[in-house]
């Protein structure tokens, strides 16, 4: 790997979260290097964003390379606002990239907005770039993505769309039901359990109108019946995703699903689903980004893919 001041991309992705920065040096079709910072939307004032990247890319800036990025940069409270587009459309369109304002003559940033849905009303904004990132890698696809996360999204292409979509707060209320509620003292440590798993997905497919109940007995088993925390997590989660793939039904039901996630997570969502008798594919959330935003330099720069 060449030295952080010897790098010279065609351009830079960057994938900017509420939590955390992160910034790939793109050449000849390639990921030249990579690198993270802490400086996430949530931590940023509106002038901050300018000397936050900076800081981060300084050393590839000799060639003045272009920047194109996505998340939560382009919301109300990033850099600049890039308005949702509304749906049905194509995931990524050049035309409606917004240029933040920059002080720096060398600092040239385009920013890809999200999506928008009036009925029911729903928002992305991240997540049509790894759609678009894997349309590019499955060319010709139609079927269904579901994109495993703190807000999952379960989402309907046809002929290069995104037709529809729905969002499921599931990983949020995993975090918060496991480490906020009552159920946490159940909780602590690592481990996971399959079977347990397997047992809430069951049961929240079966009865999802029980949901509430289920989760209460989480608790009453740790304390009459020794639940182990490792099994109590692991059916937290089975009873969570199990609820929300009763509500997602439509979209799964016969069609064909491909996970975009971290493996892990997405592993438990191909689990859940396999059960149901639906085959997945799974692909890698980064590679999905990084072809996203490579479709969008390849429109404004010629970049190399």
């Amino acid at each position: 790997m060449n030295k952080r001041s010897e790098i010279r991309p065609d351009w830079i992705a960057v994938d900017w979260g509420t939590t955390n920065l992160r910034a790939w040096a793109i050449g000849q079709g390639q990921v030249l290097a990579e690198l993270t910072s802490d400086d996430g939307m949530g931590k940023l004032p509106r002038d901050g964003f300018e000397p936050a990247l900076l800081r981060l890319i300084e050393p590839w800036f000799e060639s003045r390379p272009p920047v194109v990025a996505c998340g939560m940069v382009g919301s109300r409270q990033g850099w600049c606002e890039a308005p949702y587009r509304t749906t049905p459309c194509a995931p990524l369109d050049q035309a409606a990239l917004v240029q933040a304002p920059t002080t720096d003559p060398r600092l040239r940033v385009s920013i890809a907005p999200g999506l928008k849905q009036t009925a029911p009303a729903d928002v992305m904004r991240g997540e049509e770039t790894q759609i678009a990132g894997a349309l590019a890698l499955m060319p010709g696809y139609d079927g269904v993505f579901c994109l495993p996360g703190t807000h999952t999204k379960w989402v309907h292409i046809s002929a290069g769309e995104v037709v529809s979509f729905q969002t499921f707060m599931t990983g949020e209320m995993f975090a918060l039901l496991s480490e906020a509620s009552v159920l946490r003292h159940g909780m602590q440590g690592g481990g996971w359990d399959d079977a347990a798993f397997d047992i809430g997905v069951s049961d929240a497919l079966s009865r999802p109108e029980r949901i509430g109940a289920r989760l209460f007995s989480l608790r009453a088993e740790g304390l009459v019946a020794g639940l182990a925390p490792a099994a109590a997590r692991s059916r937290l989660s089975g009873l969570l995703i199990g609820t929300e793939l009763a509500a997602a039904r439509p979209y799964w039901l016969g069609q064909r699903v491909t996970l975009i996630g971290a493996e892990k997570l997405s592993a438990a969502y191909a689990r859940a689903l396999a059960v149901q008798g639906v085959a997945t594919d799974m692909l890698s959330a980064t590679a999905c980004t990084l072809a996203g935003l490579s479709t969008l330099a390849l429109q404004t720069e010629a970049a190399p893919q």
